[in-house]
């Protein structure tokens, strides 16, 4: 239990009115007398507390206000993963197809909600305060997601009409599908593609249509599935991994010295302040897309097939702002 819990559950305890043993107070917060004291001498100092000892019925208990500033607590809330977990479970259970599974759903938004109120602070308050912006997040039709989530549980196998932007064409694929994964605001199928014979990931607002065959899914094991979809960088998998190695300024690297690029990556700080760091990869698109949102504080070191792709990127963005052909 952290401390400020702690303050918070010796509150509820002496505001009772009848006091309460010591030693029954350390066997309920789980703590040595010593700390005990300790929070007790804290309370008082800090926060104003009016904790006594009630001699007659060795206990202790909230007396009359003490002199000075008004004893209250600080807010008792979550911390920054938390309270991003409930928000965006929130956001999440929003965003689905009116309807589905709409009174589960809506007695699970009551229960997250009374979470959120746990502390002194109203469900309202908190939505008028924090926001969580999805500035990358693609609109997909929430009954292709329906029909996906369906066939991935009942374990069938699903046809679909998938759209690929990059050839502005649509394919229709029968899947088995195995997972689906919430990367960067948007919703993938991991899924075993019979046509390619081999493993995919289909955006699922990139889905037009989709429906349940009658086959059962074709299973692939969770080891083979994190071994091709998950070993290189981002969502574009493979099994032809390589290691890029990035070199970012002393500016840059006051940034992407505390970001997680990949589970596997290596980094060092040189001399000079600048970050080095290797990230594995399979296909190169997202990887070379990321690269160039830091522009010139960045420096692809190898491979040299990356290097050139960033090159000729960067040079061909340079000529369309010169006018150049």
């Amino acid at each position: 239990m952290e401390r400020l819990e702690r303050f918070y559950k010796i509150d509820q305890l002496l505001k009772n009115g009848r006091p309460v043993p010591f030693a029954r107070l350390c066997t309920i917060l789980e703590v040595s007398p010593a700390t005990l004291k300790r929070d007790f001498d804290y309370m008082r100092n800090r926060f104003n507390a009016p904790i006594e000892y009630d001699r007659e019925a060795n206990g202790y208990r909230f007396g009359e206000p003490r002199s000075g500033p008004k004893y209250e607590l600080p807010g008792l809330w979550f911390n920054a993963s938390e309270v991003f977990a409930l928000l965006t479970t929130l956001r999440l259970l929003g965003d689905l197809q009116p309807g589905l599974l709409s009174s589960q759903v809506s007695t699970l938004v009551q229960r997250l909600k009374a979470i959120g109120e746990e502390g002194d602070h109203s469900w309202k308050e908190i939505e008028k305060r924090i926001r969580i912006f999805q500035p990358e997040r693609r609109a997909g039709d929430p009954a292709q997601f329906s029909t996906v989530a369906a066939a991935l549980l009942k374990r069938r196998r699903l046809e679909i009409q998938h759209y690929n932007r990059a050839e502005d064409r649509i394919t229709d694929r029968e899947v088995s599908p195995q997972r689906l994964v919430h990367y960067k605001d948007n919703w993938y199928l991991d899924a075993y593609c019979h046509l390619r014979e081999g493993l995919r990931s289909f955006a699922v607002d990139a889905i037009r249509n989709a429906s349940l065959a009658d086959a059962r899914a074709k299973e692939v094991p969770a080891a083979e599935l994190d071994a091709y979809l998950a070993a290189g960088f981002g969502i574009f998998a493979g099994s032809d991994l390589q290691w890029a190695t990035l070199r970012f300024n002393a500016t840059a690297a006051r940034w992407v010295a505390s970001q997680v690029w990949h589970p596997n990556q290596r980094h060092r700080m040189d001399g000079d302040g600048s970050y080095v760091l290797e990230v594995p990869y399979a296909n190169d698109r997202e990887l070379v897309m990321e690269i160039l949102k830091f522009g010139a504080d960045v420096e692809v070191m190898g491979p040299e097939t990356l290097r050139e792709r960033v090159a000729n990127a960067l040079t061909a963005a340079s000529s369309r702002y010169r006018g150049q052909p």
